[in-house]
């Protein structure tokens, strides 16, 4: 690790995560409209936000940052791919790494991979995707942050891990061991047309709620102990391109498959950006 990235890293392995969201949690609901209306504007001004494919256009319409950093798009903003097989993008950022699982370990990046088990929070769905096809997919503070289904779903089960919430930037996946299975994740297991699918919703520093369309919130409380609910008596159907979720403040979805079920598209590689709807796959006939 070069000395820089450990300086700047290593706050992070000291810092109070999780009470640093709760404060985020509040300060991004605030009211206030002098508040609100300057934190949104500084916001769209340093990071250069897109406002013009957004359902609301004027930012001081927005009843609290929350509101604006879960804006809505226009219905035709993110035309969802049409073809019968093809996998639809989840969600709009960049590629961080695509590829295959193997021998259980999915690449997080050089010099560093994590356990599919333990990523799961040592569900046996996890036997599912072994030596199959993963996904990661990095949200930036200007990007879209609702979540969506890549394909149309029948969700099995959700599954809430505790954990860390270090930053999930370049620097940090770079520098942390195994970072995506430490910190806190809410994991949904779907069957679909080409077979199991999961989708994984990974919290950062700062990113104070985790929630989904069935459930709504589901971080925070923060709890300790692993939690997972059933869905087989109780079935939740998403439509491909339909809502899944929404981090309020962004971070990571990791979308795995089963072997040999899919590929994904030639074009999609690590470092490419992407939009929600876009073909980021193919089911395999």
């Amino acid at each position: 690790m070069k000395f820089i990235d450990a300086l700047k890293i290593y706050p992070q392995h000291i810092l109070p995560h999780h009470a640093l969201s709760s404060i985020m949690h509040a300060a991004t609901r605030n009211r206030s409209t002098l508040y609100k209306n300057f934190i949104i504007k500084q916001v769209i001004k340093q990071y250069k936000v897109d406002m013009s494919d957004t359902l609301v256009k004027d930012y001081r319409d927005f009843q609290t940052f929350n509101h604006f950093f879960t804006r809505a798009l226009k219905p035709e903003a993110r035309p969802i791919c049409g073809a019968a097989n093809s996998i639809a993008c989840p969600v709009d950022g960049a590629v961080s790494q695509i590829g295959k699982i193997e021998n259980g370990q999915i690449f997080q990046a050089k010099g560093h991979s994590y356990s599919l088990q333990t990523l799961l929070g040592n569900d046996n769905s996890a036997e599912l995707f072994q030596n199959g096809s993963f996904a990661t997919l990095y949200l930036s503070p200007r990007d879209y942050h609702r979540i969506h289904s890549p394909l149309n779903a029948t969700l099995k089960k959700m599954i809430h891990i505790p954990g860390k919430l270090f930053s999930v930037n370049s620097v940090t996946v770079q520098n942390v061991p195994e970072l995506f299975a430490r910190n806190e994740r809410v994991a949904c297991i779907f069957e679909t047309d080409i077979g199991p699918m999961a989708v994984i919703l990974v919290g950062a520093i700062f990113v104070s709620s985790i929630e989904t369309t069935w459930a709504g919130t589901i971080t925070p409380p923060n709890g300790k102990v692993i939690q997972t609910w059933e869905y087989d008596n109780d079935p939740v159907k998403l439509h491909k391109g339909g809502e899944l979720g929404r981090f309020n403040m962004g971070s990571t979805a990791i979308v795995l498959f089963p072997e040999n079920t899919m590929e994904w598209e030639a074009s999609i590689q690590a470092e490419s950006k992407i939009q929600m709807g876009q073909c980021l796959g193919s089911g395999l006939e």
